[in-house]
């Protein structure tokens, strides 16, 4: 049925630990080349940590599956050095529109203020999505990409993990450090491991289609409630790259999938939402009911579950994909630091605890769009459907309109790896989120604040007041690299000349944004995992809270 993507197919090469007589070990092995196990390779591949990565197919997802990639997500791909070809590909948009019935009720701006490098969301085929990292991962030498190698058996225990991988050429042993399951929602480690994804089936099922046109429809995201062409359900429509369009629509809980996949039954249905006089080609279809589900704990021993395997949501929010990834990134940098010593082993239960937060707001934001986009009785239908009225004319009423509250990055409150404001601060970015981008100059170009932060803990001071206490704060923390702010570019680089012996870096904010979007003030600071999540900020620091501060961040305190 696809027609505008042709899948690529990945060979099956021999690997030398299958002429090998014994077990071969590796610190990290990866199962699944999905989005979450690709991205975890490209992460390790960036702390400097060797990976293998197995996958029992030979190619990238069929059919469009995911296709909303938020603006975190994209920055870690950035990270990666895969988001510029994805953003290239992608259809960018910002813009939603709200519909009740015949009549558009209300729009909203994801990304109103300008300057920022990357778009609030794409929208991105899942197979382009996890192509792209495939190339990525082909210039990474430290990525071992294995395709048709099937783990069929493993045994587990608190010093590591043994497998057994299956491959047309019969089967070989691995052992590991840290083994990583991206196997998916049905993941079959978890089962042979006796664990448990548990939560809520929701009793709907909706038609997901992808068709080919050329169209008039703008690329924003329309959600129509009760539509003339399909009263009393909801549809969804986004633009994707090459023409092809996604549309959801709800069916009911008793409609036959086998039935409502068949095309002569799809087209009236996407006829009549179109218009008799729009020609489209039917790229693929899937009827689908949808979980919201996670694990308990998604450490088992050295067995760490991550994306779907480790929690579902349902699409309502494009929270899957992107929940998915950020998890990958807050693992990662974990594991590469208890590998290389950096970090005791009591930092991993962090992943657990911090993640489990992230699944749990993705899948209240999910489940609560769900009941507003699906009632299940009648005074919830007219309470949905008055506060739509409402919504056109009242602002108050459309925070309560839930079409599926869009993917952000959530904030790891009451995380034991912040550190607490110890001063006051008036806005800015607090302690357990993400840093907000903006423009900045290194050496007279055009560079990205967000560039500078990742793969390492960094130390970021504005030297505008108090100079002559930076030096100590530096020499006093050499395991951190450290970013000099000034509106002076001139004064940054002769401070970061004078403390060549560390790894520092100046830039100047010359329009002030960096300032104004962290709350900066003279002499300020502020300190990154390599995540790009905040985890302590000072209005005047000391070289001992900085330290401390690192240290906390690394699990020395748990």
């Amino acid at each position: 049925m696809q027609k505008t993507y042709k899948n690529p197919v990945y060979d099956y090469v021999r690997s030398p630990d299958q002429d090998s007589s014994g077990r071969t070990h590796h610190p990290v092995i990866i199962v699944g080349g999905g989005p979450c196990g690709l991205a975890a390779a490209l992460d390790f591949a960036l702390q400097g940590i060797p990976t293998v990565v197995l996958d029992d197919n030979n190619t990238v997802s069929v059919g469009s599956r995911a296709i909303c990639f938020a603006k975190r997500t994209l920055e870690i791909m950035d990270r990666y050095g895969a988001a510029e070809r994805m953003v290239d590909k992608g259809v960018t948009w910002q813009l939603g529109k709200v519909f009740f019935q015949d009549e558009q009720v209300y729009e909203f701006n994801l990304l109103p203020e300008d300057q920022h490098k990357l778009p609030a969301f794409i929208n991105l085929q899942q197979y382009y999505f996890e192509e792209y990292l495939v190339d990525r991962i082909a210039e990474e030498n430290s990525i071992d990409l294995r395709w048709l190698h099937k783990v069929t058996e493993l045994e587990t225990n608190p010093e590591g993990t043994h497998i057994t991988v299956e491959t047309k050429d019969g089967t070989y042993q691995l052992s590991c450090d840290f083994l990583l399951v991206a196997d998916g929602a049905n993941s079959k480690i978890r089962t042979q491991l006796g664990l448990e994804s548990k939560g809520q089936v929701f009793q709907d099922r909706f038609l997901i289609a992808d068709v080919v046109m050329k169209a008039d429809f703008p690329t924003e995201r329309w959600f129509w409630f009760d539509p003339p062409f399909h009263r009393n359900q909801s549809a969804l429509l986004h633009r994707q790259a090459d023409d092809v369009w996604r549309i959801d629509l709800q069916l009911g809980w008793d409609a036959d999938p086998e039935e409502e996949k068949k095309e002569e039954n799809i087209r009236p249905r996407l006829q009549a939402m179109l218009g008799e006089d729009v020609e489209f080609e039917l790229e693929w279809a899937s009827v689908y009911t949808f979980q919201c589900r996670k694990m308990d704990d998604y450490i088992k021993d050295r067995v760490i579950f991550m994306g779907d395997a480790a929690h579902q949501v349902s699409p309502f929010g494009a929270r899957g994909a992107n929940g998915g990834v950020q998890s990958v990134e807050n693992l990662a940098w974990k594991v590469s630091a208890i590998l290389k010593g950096e970090a005791p082993l009591a930092l991993l239960e962090t992943y657990n605890t911090e993640r489990q937060h992230g699944a749990a707001e993705n899948i209240l934001n999910s489940t609560r769009a769900t009941d507003f986009i699906t009632p299940k009785n009648h005074i919830s239908r007219v309470f949905r459907d008055e506060t739509l009225r409402l919504a056109k004319d009242q602002p108050f009423a459309r925070s309560l309109v839930n079409s599926g509250r869009l993917s952000l990055p959530c904030t790891y409150e009451g995380s034991p790896l912040n550190t607490a404001d110890s001063e006051d601060f008036n806005g800015g970015v607090v302690p357990g989120a993400v840093c907000k981008d903006a423009p900045i100059k290194i050496n007279g170009e055009d560079a990205w604040l967000m560039n500078q932060l990742g793969n390492r803990f960094v130390a970021m001071v504005d030297i505008d007041a108090n100079g002559e206490v930076v030096p100590n704060l530096v020499t006093e923390n050499p395991d951190l690299a450290w970013i000099l702010l000034s509106k002076d570019a001139n004064k940054a680089q002769t401070l970061a000349r004078q403390l060549s012996q560390a790894a520092v870096q100046a830039i100047s904010d010359p329009q002030g944004l960096v300032a104004q979007r962290l709350a900066l003030r003279p002499g300020s600071a502020y300190l990154f995992r390599p995540d790009q999540v905040v985890c302590g900020r000072w209005q005047q620091p000391t070289a001992a809270d900085i330290h401390a501060a690192h240290r906390r961040a690394l699990g020395y305190d748990l």
